[in-house]
Protein backbone atom coordinates (compact mmCIF):
# COMPACT_ATOMS: atom_id res chain seq x y z
CA UNK A 1 0.00 0.00 0.00
CA UNK A 2 1.49 3.35 -1.10
CA UNK A 3 2.29 5.84 1.68
CA UNK A 4 1.51 9.48 0.86
CA UNK A 5 3.44 12.32 2.50
CA UNK A 6 2.39 15.98 2.44
CA UNK A 7 5.46 18.25 2.74
CA UNK A 8 5.01 21.99 3.31
CA UNK A 9 8.08 24.27 3.08
CA UNK A 10 8.51 27.72 1.51
CA UNK A 11 11.91 26.51 0.23
CA UNK A 12 10.57 23.24 -1.14
CA UNK A 13 12.75 23.43 -4.28
CA UNK A 14 15.85 23.01 -2.12
CA UNK A 15 14.39 19.75 -0.81
CA UNK A 16 14.04 18.12 -4.24
CA UNK A 17 16.87 15.58 -3.52
CA UNK A 18 15.07 14.47 -0.34
CA UNK A 19 11.78 14.12 -2.20
CA UNK A 20 13.39 12.06 -4.99
CA UNK A 21 15.07 9.90 -2.34
CA UNK A 22 11.67 9.06 -0.85
CA UNK A 23 10.00 8.55 -4.24
CA UNK A 24 12.75 6.11 -5.27
CA UNK A 25 11.74 4.04 -2.24
CA UNK A 26 8.07 3.90 -3.19
CA UNK A 27 6.66 6.85 -1.27
CA UNK A 28 4.38 9.45 -2.85
CA UNK A 29 5.25 13.04 -1.87
CA UNK A 30 2.93 16.02 -2.34
CA UNK A 31 5.09 19.15 -2.13
CA UNK A 32 3.53 22.56 -1.30
CA UNK A 33 5.06 25.98 -0.54
CA UNK A 34 2.95 27.18 2.39
CA UNK A 35 0.83 26.17 5.36
CA UNK A 36 -2.25 27.50 3.59
CA UNK A 37 -1.55 25.28 0.55
CA UNK A 38 -1.18 22.27 2.90
CA UNK A 39 -4.55 22.98 4.54
CA UNK A 40 -6.19 23.34 1.12
CA UNK A 41 -4.77 19.95 0.02
CA UNK A 42 -6.36 18.29 3.05
CA UNK A 43 -9.64 20.18 2.68
CA UNK A 44 -9.76 19.10 -0.96
CA UNK A 45 -9.93 15.48 0.15
CA UNK A 46 -6.33 14.46 -0.49
CA UNK A 47 -5.61 11.38 1.60
CA UNK A 48 -2.21 11.57 3.30
CA UNK A 49 -0.50 9.35 5.85
CA UNK A 50 1.74 12.01 7.43
CA UNK A 51 2.85 15.63 7.12
CA UNK A 52 6.26 17.33 7.17
CA UNK A 53 5.81 20.95 8.22
CA UNK A 54 8.43 23.71 8.13
CA UNK A 55 8.22 25.80 11.30
CA UNK A 56 9.28 29.12 9.71
CA UNK A 57 7.07 29.92 6.72
CA UNK A 58 5.74 33.33 5.66
CA UNK A 59 2.02 33.87 6.10
CA UNK A 60 0.56 30.95 8.03
CA UNK A 61 3.45 29.74 10.21
CA UNK A 62 4.22 26.11 10.88
CA UNK A 63 2.86 26.36 14.45
CA UNK A 64 -0.40 27.97 13.24
CA UNK A 65 -0.74 25.37 10.48
CA UNK A 66 -0.20 22.62 13.03
CA UNK A 67 -3.00 23.95 15.26
CA UNK A 68 -5.43 24.09 12.33
CA UNK A 69 -4.52 20.56 11.26
CA UNK A 70 -4.97 19.14 14.75
CA UNK A 71 -8.38 20.78 15.07
CA UNK A 72 -9.60 19.16 11.86
CA UNK A 73 -7.49 15.98 11.62
CA UNK A 74 -6.33 15.16 15.17
CA UNK A 75 -5.01 11.67 14.33
CA UNK A 76 -2.81 12.79 11.42
CA UNK A 77 0.93 12.45 12.26
CA UNK A 78 2.69 15.80 11.84
CA UNK A 79 6.48 16.21 11.98
CA UNK A 80 7.82 19.72 12.55
CA UNK A 81 11.07 20.73 10.82
CA UNK A 82 12.80 23.82 12.24
CA UNK A 83 16.08 25.73 12.05
CA UNK A 84 15.68 26.94 15.61
CA UNK A 85 16.50 25.07 18.81
CA UNK A 86 14.93 27.72 21.05
CA UNK A 87 13.04 26.17 23.92
CA UNK A 88 9.81 28.18 23.51
CA UNK A 89 9.47 27.03 19.88
CA UNK A 90 9.89 23.38 20.94
CA UNK A 91 7.30 23.88 23.68
CA UNK A 92 4.83 25.46 21.24
CA UNK A 93 5.28 22.59 18.80
CA UNK A 94 5.01 19.89 21.47
CA UNK A 95 1.97 21.65 22.98
CA UNK A 96 0.38 21.49 19.55
CA UNK A 97 0.73 17.69 19.70
CA UNK A 98 3.30 17.12 17.00
CA UNK A 99 4.30 13.53 16.44
CA UNK A 100 8.01 14.39 16.10
CA UNK A 101 10.39 17.20 15.20
CA UNK A 102 13.65 17.50 13.25
CA UNK A 103 16.34 20.20 13.29
CA UNK A 104 17.61 21.55 9.97
CA UNK A 105 19.67 20.64 8.08
CA UNK A 106 18.14 17.19 7.71
CA UNK A 107 19.61 14.40 5.63
CA UNK A 108 17.59 11.92 3.52
CA UNK A 109 18.18 9.02 5.90
CA UNK A 110 16.76 11.03 8.81
CA UNK A 111 13.68 11.71 6.75
CA UNK A 112 13.32 8.04 5.74
CA UNK A 113 13.68 6.84 9.33
CA UNK A 114 11.05 9.33 10.50
CA UNK A 115 8.64 8.22 7.77
CA UNK A 116 9.06 4.56 8.71
CA UNK A 117 8.65 5.38 12.38
CA UNK A 118 5.29 7.06 11.89
CA UNK A 119 3.78 5.11 9.00
CA UNK A 120 5.18 1.61 9.41
CA UNK A 121 5.82 1.35 13.15
CA UNK A 122 2.64 -0.59 13.85
CA UNK A 123 3.38 -3.08 11.05
CA UNK A 124 7.01 -3.49 12.10
CA UNK A 125 6.04 -3.97 15.75
CA UNK A 126 3.36 -6.45 14.73
CA UNK A 127 5.81 -8.45 12.63
CA UNK A 128 8.38 -8.41 15.45
CA UNK A 129 5.79 -9.55 18.01
CA UNK A 130 4.71 -12.37 15.70
CA UNK A 131 8.28 -13.58 15.21
CA UNK A 132 9.05 -13.32 18.93
CA UNK A 133 5.93 -15.32 19.85
CA UNK A 134 6.74 -17.99 17.28
CA UNK A 135 10.12 -18.41 18.99
CA UNK A 136 8.39 -18.61 22.41
CA UNK A 137 5.63 -20.97 21.25
CA UNK A 138 7.65 -24.16 21.63
CA UNK A 139 9.07 -23.11 25.00
CA UNK A 140 5.59 -22.36 26.38
CA UNK A 141 4.30 -25.65 24.98
CA UNK A 142 7.10 -27.59 26.65
CA UNK A 143 6.44 -25.88 29.98
CA UNK A 144 2.76 -26.82 29.78
CA UNK A 145 3.76 -30.48 29.80
CA UNK A 146 5.69 -29.99 33.06
CA UNK A 147 4.20 -30.36 36.51
CA UNK A 148 3.95 -26.73 37.61
CA UNK A 149 3.23 -25.43 41.11
CA UNK A 150 0.93 -22.55 42.10
CA UNK A 151 3.58 -19.84 41.62
CA UNK A 152 4.65 -21.24 38.26
CA UNK A 153 1.04 -21.18 37.07
CA UNK A 154 0.81 -17.50 38.00
CA UNK A 155 3.92 -16.81 35.93
CA UNK A 156 2.53 -18.84 33.03
CA UNK A 157 -0.67 -16.82 33.06
CA UNK A 158 1.33 -13.58 33.31
CA UNK A 159 3.28 -14.71 30.23
CA UNK A 160 0.15 -15.58 28.27
CA UNK A 161 -1.44 -12.22 29.12
CA UNK A 162 1.70 -10.50 27.86
CA UNK A 163 1.48 -12.28 24.50
CA UNK A 164 -2.27 -11.72 24.30
CA UNK A 165 -1.68 -7.98 24.53
CA UNK A 166 1.39 -8.02 22.28
CA UNK A 167 -0.36 -9.93 19.49
CA UNK A 168 -3.48 -7.75 19.66
CA UNK A 169 -1.90 -5.32 17.19
CA UNK A 170 -1.29 -7.91 14.47
CA UNK A 171 -3.80 -8.67 11.72
CA UNK A 172 -2.33 -12.14 11.14
CA UNK A 173 -5.33 -14.43 11.67
CA UNK A 174 -3.11 -17.52 11.71
CA UNK A 175 -1.01 -16.31 14.64
CA UNK A 176 -4.19 -15.40 16.54
CA UNK A 177 -5.55 -18.90 16.00
CA UNK A 178 -2.25 -20.46 17.11
CA UNK A 179 -2.16 -18.35 20.27
CA UNK A 180 -5.82 -19.04 21.08
CA UNK A 181 -5.20 -22.77 20.71
CA UNK A 182 -2.19 -22.60 23.04
CA UNK A 183 -4.10 -20.51 25.56
CA UNK A 184 -6.96 -23.03 25.56
CA UNK A 185 -4.48 -25.85 26.13
CA UNK A 186 -2.99 -23.87 29.03
CA UNK A 187 -6.45 -23.40 30.52
CA UNK A 188 -7.14 -27.13 30.24
CA UNK A 189 -3.91 -27.92 32.09
CA UNK A 190 -4.60 -25.22 34.68
CA UNK A 191 -8.04 -26.69 35.43
CA UNK A 192 -6.47 -30.11 35.99
CA UNK A 193 -3.91 -28.56 38.34
CA UNK A 194 -6.58 -26.58 40.21
CA UNK A 195 -8.87 -29.59 40.64
CA UNK A 196 -5.99 -31.72 41.85
CA UNK A 197 -4.81 -29.33 44.57
CA UNK A 198 -7.73 -27.06 45.55
CA UNK A 199 -9.25 -29.39 48.14
CA UNK A 200 -5.75 -30.22 49.41
CA UNK A 201 -5.07 -26.51 49.98
CA UNK A 202 -8.30 -26.05 51.91
CA UNK A 203 -7.70 -29.16 54.01
CA UNK A 204 -4.16 -28.06 54.86
CA UNK A 205 -2.58 -31.13 53.28
CA UNK A 206 -0.68 -28.98 50.76
CA UNK A 207 0.85 -25.56 51.28
CA UNK A 208 -1.68 -23.19 49.79
CA UNK A 209 -0.92 -20.04 47.82
CA UNK A 210 -2.36 -16.66 48.79
CA UNK A 211 -6.13 -17.02 48.35
CA UNK A 212 -9.32 -14.99 48.77
CA UNK A 213 -9.61 -15.75 52.48
CA UNK A 214 -5.96 -14.88 53.24
CA UNK A 215 -5.05 -12.10 50.82
CA UNK A 216 -5.92 -9.13 53.04
CA UNK A 217 -4.16 -10.63 56.05
CA UNK A 218 -1.03 -11.51 54.09
CA UNK A 219 -0.69 -8.55 51.73
CA UNK A 220 -2.79 -5.64 53.01
CA UNK A 221 -2.64 -5.75 56.81
CA UNK A 222 1.17 -5.44 57.00
CA UNK A 223 0.76 -2.00 55.38
CA UNK A 224 -1.58 -0.88 58.16
CA UNK A 225 1.23 -1.11 60.72
CA UNK A 226 3.39 1.39 58.84
CA UNK A 227 6.80 0.83 57.33
CA UNK A 228 9.56 -0.18 59.72
CA UNK A 229 10.99 3.09 61.01
CA UNK A 230 8.77 5.06 58.60
CA UNK A 231 5.64 7.14 58.86
CA UNK A 232 2.12 5.78 58.75
CA UNK A 233 0.34 6.06 55.43
CA UNK A 234 -3.38 5.92 54.85
CA UNK A 235 -4.26 2.84 52.80
CA UNK A 236 -6.90 2.85 50.06
CA UNK A 237 -8.17 -0.62 49.15
CA UNK A 238 -9.89 -0.29 45.76
CA UNK A 239 -11.83 -3.41 44.80
CA UNK A 240 -12.97 -3.43 41.17
CA UNK A 241 -15.51 -6.23 40.91
CA UNK A 242 -14.80 -8.77 38.14
CA UNK A 243 -11.44 -7.18 37.18
CA UNK A 244 -9.17 -9.56 35.25
CA UNK A 245 -5.39 -9.51 35.18
CA UNK A 246 -5.31 -8.65 31.46
CA UNK A 247 -7.58 -5.69 32.15
CA UNK A 248 -5.14 -4.50 34.81
CA UNK A 249 -2.26 -4.72 32.32
CA UNK A 250 -4.36 -2.73 29.86
CA UNK A 251 -4.87 0.17 32.28
CA UNK A 252 -1.41 -0.03 33.88
CA UNK A 253 0.29 2.44 31.45
CA UNK A 254 -2.43 4.99 32.21
CA UNK A 255 -1.96 4.69 35.98
CA UNK A 256 1.83 4.72 35.70
CA UNK A 257 1.59 8.38 34.70
CA UNK A 258 0.71 9.04 38.33
CA UNK A 259 2.07 6.12 40.36
CA UNK A 260 4.96 3.72 40.73
CA UNK A 261 3.87 0.09 40.70
CA UNK A 262 5.42 -1.29 43.88
CA UNK A 263 3.84 -4.72 43.62
CA UNK A 264 2.22 -6.48 40.68
CA UNK A 265 0.85 -9.76 42.04
CA UNK A 266 -1.88 -12.32 41.53
CA UNK A 267 -3.75 -14.39 44.08
CA UNK A 268 -6.01 -17.44 43.77
CA UNK A 269 -9.74 -16.94 44.23
CA UNK A 270 -11.91 -19.51 45.91
CA UNK A 271 -14.71 -21.24 44.02
CA UNK A 272 -17.42 -20.47 43.13
CA UNK A 273 -15.77 -17.43 41.56
CA UNK A 274 -18.71 -15.15 42.34
CA UNK A 275 -19.10 -12.06 44.48
CA UNK A 276 -21.26 -13.80 47.08
CA UNK A 277 -18.57 -16.34 47.89
CA UNK A 278 -15.22 -14.85 46.85
CA UNK A 279 -15.70 -11.27 48.03
CA UNK A 280 -17.31 -12.21 51.33
CA UNK A 281 -14.39 -14.59 51.91
CA UNK A 282 -11.90 -11.83 51.08
CA UNK A 283 -13.37 -9.31 53.50
CA UNK A 284 -14.05 -11.85 56.26
CA UNK A 285 -10.72 -13.64 55.99
CA UNK A 286 -12.75 -16.85 56.25
CA UNK A 287 -14.27 -19.44 53.94
CA UNK A 288 -18.06 -19.14 53.38
CA UNK A 289 -18.96 -22.06 55.66
CA UNK A 290 -16.80 -20.54 58.40
CA UNK A 291 -18.60 -17.20 57.97
CA UNK A 292 -21.96 -18.94 58.23
CA UNK A 293 -20.89 -20.73 61.41
CA UNK A 294 -19.00 -17.87 63.12
CA UNK A 295 -21.11 -14.92 61.97
CA UNK A 296 -24.52 -16.31 60.95
CA UNK A 297 -26.01 -12.80 61.15
CA UNK A 298 -23.71 -11.74 58.30
CA UNK A 299 -24.30 -14.62 55.87
CA UNK A 300 -27.18 -14.85 53.37
CA UNK A 301 -27.54 -18.17 51.54
CA UNK A 302 -28.52 -18.51 47.91
CA UNK A 303 -32.00 -19.73 48.80
CA UNK A 304 -32.63 -16.80 51.16
CA UNK A 305 -34.04 -13.40 50.35
CA UNK A 306 -31.71 -10.43 50.52
CA UNK A 307 -28.57 -8.95 49.05
CA UNK A 308 -25.76 -11.50 49.37
CA UNK A 309 -22.96 -8.99 50.10
CA UNK A 310 -24.66 -6.52 52.39
CA UNK A 311 -22.37 -7.21 55.36
CA UNK A 312 -18.93 -6.75 53.78
CA UNK A 313 -18.07 -3.82 56.04
CA UNK A 314 -19.00 -5.77 59.18
CA UNK A 315 -17.01 -8.81 58.01
CA UNK A 316 -13.96 -6.64 57.32
CA UNK A 317 -14.27 -5.11 60.79
CA UNK A 318 -14.31 -8.58 62.40
CA UNK A 319 -11.35 -9.65 60.23
CA UNK A 320 -9.30 -6.63 61.33
CA UNK A 321 -10.13 -7.17 65.00
CA UNK A 322 -9.20 -10.86 64.90
CA UNK A 323 -5.75 -9.83 63.69
CA UNK A 324 -5.28 -7.07 66.26
CA UNK A 325 -6.18 -4.02 64.16
CA UNK A 326 -8.63 -1.91 66.15
CA UNK A 327 -8.54 0.92 63.64
CA UNK A 328 -11.04 3.24 62.06
CA UNK A 329 -11.92 2.48 58.46
CA UNK A 330 -14.41 3.66 55.85
CA UNK A 331 -16.39 1.56 53.39
CA UNK A 332 -17.63 3.14 50.16
CA UNK A 333 -19.54 1.34 47.41
CA UNK A 334 -19.62 3.37 44.20
CA UNK A 335 -22.65 2.51 42.09
CA UNK A 336 -22.81 5.69 39.99
CA UNK A 337 -20.61 8.55 38.77
CA UNK A 338 -22.25 11.11 41.05
CA UNK A 339 -21.27 9.18 44.19
CA UNK A 340 -17.79 8.61 42.74
CA UNK A 341 -17.23 12.36 42.32
CA UNK A 342 -18.49 13.08 45.84
CA UNK A 343 -15.90 10.58 47.06
CA UNK A 344 -13.15 12.57 45.32
CA UNK A 345 -14.29 15.68 47.19
CA UNK A 346 -13.92 13.76 50.46
CA UNK A 347 -10.23 12.89 49.91
CA UNK A 348 -8.92 15.34 52.57
CA UNK A 349 -11.27 13.71 55.10
CA UNK A 350 -10.36 10.15 54.02
CA UNK A 351 -6.64 10.85 54.37
CA UNK A 352 -7.18 11.07 58.14
CA UNK A 353 -8.43 7.46 58.25
CA UNK A 354 -5.96 4.51 58.33
CA UNK A 355 -7.98 2.35 55.90
CA UNK A 356 -10.47 3.31 53.21
CA UNK A 357 -12.28 0.64 51.18
CA UNK A 358 -13.74 1.63 47.80
CA UNK A 359 -15.85 -0.83 45.78
CA UNK A 360 -16.44 -0.28 42.07
CA UNK A 361 -18.96 -2.57 40.34
CA UNK A 362 -18.74 -1.13 36.82
CA UNK A 363 -16.88 -4.01 35.14
CA UNK A 364 -19.24 -6.59 36.61
CA UNK A 365 -22.14 -4.46 35.40
CA UNK A 366 -20.46 -4.25 31.98
CA UNK A 367 -20.10 -8.03 31.86
CA UNK A 368 -23.81 -8.53 32.61
CA UNK A 369 -24.82 -5.72 30.25
CA UNK A 370 -22.85 -7.41 27.49
CA UNK A 371 -25.03 -10.48 27.99
CA UNK A 372 -28.32 -8.59 27.98
CA UNK A 373 -27.66 -5.71 25.56
CA UNK A 374 -27.05 -6.07 21.83
CA UNK A 375 -25.38 -2.65 21.78
CA UNK A 376 -22.86 -3.58 24.47
CA UNK A 377 -22.23 -6.91 22.69
CA UNK A 378 -21.27 -4.94 19.61
CA UNK A 379 -18.99 -2.63 21.61
CA UNK A 380 -17.25 -5.55 23.38
CA UNK A 381 -17.35 -8.14 20.61
CA UNK A 382 -14.19 -9.98 21.69
CA UNK A 383 -11.44 -10.04 24.32
CA UNK A 384 -9.57 -7.09 22.76
CA UNK A 385 -12.69 -4.95 22.59
CA UNK A 386 -13.63 -5.92 26.16
CA UNK A 387 -10.21 -4.75 27.40
CA UNK A 388 -10.43 -1.59 25.31
CA UNK A 389 -13.82 -0.76 26.80
CA UNK A 390 -12.34 -1.21 30.27
CA UNK A 391 -9.55 1.25 29.45
CA UNK A 392 -12.04 3.75 28.03
CA UNK A 393 -14.12 3.52 31.20
CA UNK A 394 -11.06 4.05 33.40
CA UNK A 395 -9.96 7.09 31.37
CA UNK A 396 -13.31 8.83 31.91
CA UNK A 397 -14.36 7.51 35.31
CA UNK A 398 -14.45 9.19 38.74
CA UNK A 399 -12.10 6.39 39.82
CA UNK A 400 -9.31 7.97 37.76
CA UNK A 401 -10.11 11.33 39.36
CA UNK A 402 -9.79 9.69 42.76
CA UNK A 403 -6.49 8.08 41.82
CA UNK A 404 -5.14 11.35 40.45
CA UNK A 405 -5.97 13.06 43.75
CA UNK A 406 -4.32 10.26 45.74
CA UNK A 407 -1.20 10.30 43.55
CA UNK A 408 -0.29 13.66 45.10
CA UNK A 409 -0.35 12.21 48.63
CA UNK A 410 1.78 9.76 50.59
CA UNK A 411 -0.66 6.85 50.61
CA UNK A 412 -0.82 3.16 49.83
CA UNK A 413 -3.19 2.41 46.97
CA UNK A 414 -4.19 -1.22 46.45
CA UNK A 415 -6.12 -2.23 43.35
CA UNK A 416 -7.57 -5.71 43.42
CA UNK A 417 -10.75 -7.69 42.77
CA UNK A 418 -12.78 -10.63 44.01
CA UNK A 419 -12.81 -12.73 40.82
CA UNK A 420 -12.42 -12.53 37.05
CA UNK A 421 -14.56 -13.73 34.15
CA UNK A 422 -14.18 -15.91 31.08
CA UNK A 423 -15.70 -15.88 27.60
CA UNK A 424 -17.94 -18.93 27.30
CA UNK A 425 -18.57 -20.89 24.11
CA UNK A 426 -19.11 -24.59 24.96
CA UNK A 427 -22.45 -25.74 26.46
CA UNK A 428 -22.60 -28.60 28.99
CA UNK A 429 -26.02 -30.15 29.60
CA UNK A 430 -27.38 -30.35 33.14
CA UNK A 431 -30.80 -31.20 34.58
CA UNK A 432 -32.14 -30.36 38.01
CA UNK A 433 -35.18 -29.43 40.06
CA UNK A 434 -36.47 -25.92 40.63
CA UNK A 435 -34.08 -25.34 43.55
CA UNK A 436 -30.92 -25.69 41.45
CA UNK A 437 -28.72 -22.57 41.53
CA UNK A 438 -29.01 -20.29 38.49
CA UNK A 439 -25.34 -19.44 37.79
CA UNK A 440 -24.10 -20.56 34.36
CA UNK A 441 -20.66 -21.67 35.60
CA UNK A 442 -21.51 -23.63 38.75
CA UNK A 443 -24.54 -25.48 40.09
CA UNK A 444 -25.70 -26.70 43.46
CA UNK A 445 -28.90 -28.60 44.04
CA UNK A 446 -30.62 -31.90 44.51
CA UNK A 447 -31.31 -34.51 41.84
CA UNK A 448 -28.92 -32.97 39.32
CA UNK A 449 -28.15 -35.00 36.20
CA UNK A 450 -24.88 -34.44 34.33
CA UNK A 451 -21.90 -36.28 32.93
CA UNK A 452 -19.31 -36.44 35.70
CA UNK A 453 -16.44 -36.14 33.20
CA UNK A 454 -17.74 -32.80 31.94
CA UNK A 455 -17.47 -31.03 35.30
CA UNK A 456 -15.45 -30.65 38.49
CA UNK A 457 -17.71 -32.46 40.94
CA UNK A 458 -17.57 -32.15 44.73
CA UNK A 459 -20.29 -34.18 46.40
CA UNK A 460 -19.56 -32.99 49.94
CA UNK A 461 -19.78 -29.16 50.26
CA UNK A 462 -17.92 -29.30 53.58
CA UNK A 463 -14.74 -30.18 51.65
CA UNK A 464 -15.15 -26.88 49.80
CA UNK A 465 -15.94 -25.06 53.06
CA UNK A 466 -19.23 -24.00 51.48
CA UNK A 467 -22.69 -23.98 53.08
CA UNK A 468 -24.84 -27.05 52.53
CA UNK A 469 -28.34 -26.08 51.41
CA UNK A 470 -29.86 -29.52 50.89
CA UNK A 471 -29.10 -33.19 51.47
CA UNK A 472 -27.61 -34.44 49.22
CA UNK A 473 -26.26 -31.16 47.79
CA UNK A 474 -23.20 -31.51 45.53
CA UNK A 475 -21.48 -28.63 43.76
CA UNK A 476 -20.44 -28.89 40.12
CA UNK A 477 -18.20 -26.42 38.29
CA UNK A 478 -17.53 -25.66 34.64
CA UNK A 479 -14.01 -25.53 33.28
CA UNK A 480 -12.44 -23.19 30.72
CA UNK A 481 -15.05 -21.80 28.34
CA UNK A 482 -17.83 -24.26 29.29
CA UNK A 483 -21.24 -23.23 30.60
CA UNK A 484 -24.27 -25.10 31.86
CA UNK A 485 -27.36 -25.30 29.66
CA UNK A 486 -30.71 -26.91 30.34
CA UNK A 487 -32.24 -29.34 27.82
CA UNK A 488 -35.44 -27.26 27.76
CA UNK A 489 -35.12 -24.57 25.06
CA UNK A 490 -31.52 -25.74 24.67
CA UNK A 491 -30.74 -24.14 21.29
CA UNK A 492 -32.23 -20.77 22.20
CA UNK A 493 -30.43 -20.78 25.57
CA UNK A 494 -27.09 -21.68 24.01
CA UNK A 495 -27.42 -19.02 21.30
CA UNK A 496 -28.23 -16.34 23.88
CA UNK A 497 -25.27 -17.02 26.19
CA UNK A 498 -22.52 -18.16 23.80
CA UNK A 499 -19.62 -15.67 23.60
CA UNK A 500 -20.68 -13.79 26.72
CA UNK A 501 -18.39 -13.19 29.72
CA UNK A 502 -19.40 -15.16 32.80
CA UNK A 503 -17.90 -16.21 36.13
CA UNK A 504 -18.40 -18.83 38.81
CA UNK A 505 -16.28 -21.68 37.47
CA UNK A 506 -12.62 -22.58 36.98
CA UNK A 507 -10.30 -20.87 34.50
CA UNK A 508 -7.12 -18.81 34.66
CA UNK A 509 -9.13 -15.67 33.88
CA UNK A 510 -11.52 -16.25 36.79
CA UNK A 511 -9.17 -17.72 39.40
CA UNK A 512 -5.89 -15.78 38.97
CA UNK A 513 -6.68 -12.16 39.75
CA UNK A 514 -4.61 -8.99 40.29
CA UNK A 515 -3.39 -7.51 43.55
CA UNK A 516 -1.47 -4.31 42.83
CA UNK A 517 0.21 -1.87 45.20
CA UNK A 518 0.72 1.68 43.93
CA UNK A 519 2.74 4.50 45.45
CA UNK A 520 2.98 8.12 44.33
CA UNK A 521 5.97 9.26 42.29
CA UNK A 522 7.48 11.24 45.16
Amino acid sequence: MEVTILWADDEIDLLKPHILFLEDRGYRVIAVRSGRDAIEELEGGTSVDMVFLDEQMPGLSGIDTLRLMKQRWPQLPVVMITKSEEEHIMEDALGGKISDYLIKPVNPNQILLTVKKHTELKRLQSERSTMDYQRQFREIGMQLTDRMDADEWKEMYRRLVYWDLELASTDDANIHDIFLSQKQEADTQFCRFFERYYLEWLAGREEKPVMSQTVLHQWMMPLLGGESGGEMRSTFLIVIDNFRYDQWKMVQPLLERYFRVERDEMYYTIIPTTTQFARNAMFAGLMPAEIERKYPQYWVNEDQEGWKNQYENELLDENLRRHGFNIKHTYNKVLNAQYGRKLVERVPELLQVPLNVVIYNFIDMLSHARTDSDIVRELADDERAYRSLTLSWMEHSPLLELLQALSEKKVNVIITTDHGSVKIDRPVKVRGDRDISVNLRYKQGRLMEYKAGDVFEVKDPSKLFLPRLHLPSPYIFCRGGDFFAYPNNYNEYVKYYTNTFQHGGISMEECLVPFVLLRSRE
